[in-house]
């Protein structure tokens, strides 16, 4: 009997670090997607939004189900990871714009016309995904705390509700005021939460699909 317990423990135990992988992977992998797309600016239900929006905001849920299988700790180092990947790739990007091109490929000037990075909406994204992602961590906990396994979805939004404007603000404002009138600025701030709100409530369900760990 014990050894069967012992047996289903450390499937369960296995299971959990899988699932920890894969979601951790799909936040990495969308941080980075968000940060590229975020250099194309598109026209959208009649705003102006950076591409990146469309990726971005899933990464809000999917903090809150590594939180959800690997604990708080877990989802603060994950933060701060990302946070370094992205950095690390911007300057990839910019170190490799920099490096002179095979001539007898040609000038390839488009790579660093498109990838390398404007050093101000790097910091301004990285100082708000930081932030933003720390305070959907502290939301999520206390509401784990006080309610433990009931309306997880509640979770979600709590959190979100919390971060997504929080990130909103910290971006456009590190990134763009001072460079285009305040006006603009306030209608990329009210266009990225409102499509950020829509996304959540798209990705409430996700919570459910991860099993459950002993709240930190």
């Amino acid at each position: 009997m014990r050894s069967g317990e012992a047996a289903m423990t450390s499937e369960t135990r296995r299971d959990g670090l899988v699932a920890l992988a894969v979601v951790s992977a799909a936040y990495i992998a969308a941080q980075m997607l968000a940060d590229v797309a975020s250099l194309r600016i598109v026209y959208l239900l009649g705003f102006s939004i950076d591409a990146g929006t469309l990726v971005y905001p899933f990464t809000f849920t999917l903090r809150d189900m590594v939180h959800k299988v690997g604990g708080r700790r877990v989802a603060r180092a994950l933060i701060l990871a990302a946070a370094a990947v992205n950095l690390l790739m911007a300057g990839l990007f910019w170190l490799v714009a920099k490096l002179p091109p095979d001539m007898a490929v040609g000038a390839q000037p488009e790579f660093g016309a498109v990838l390398a990075p404007v050093w101000r909406i790097v910091i301004a994204s990285i100082v708000a995904e930081v932030a933003s992602e720390l305070a959907d961590t502290e939301v999520y906990r206390l509401w784990v705390n006080r309610f433990r396994q009931r309306l997880q979805w509640m979770r979600v939004l709590s959190s979100n509700a919390v971060s997504v404007p929080l990130d909103s603000a910290l971006f456009c404002g590190l990134a763009f005021i001072g460079r285009m009138p305040f006006a603009v600025v306030v209608s990329i701030f009210w266009a990225n939460v409102l499509l950020k709100g829509v996304v959540t409530v798209i990705s409430l369900p996700w919570i459910y699909l991860v099993k459950e760990r002993q709240p930190d």
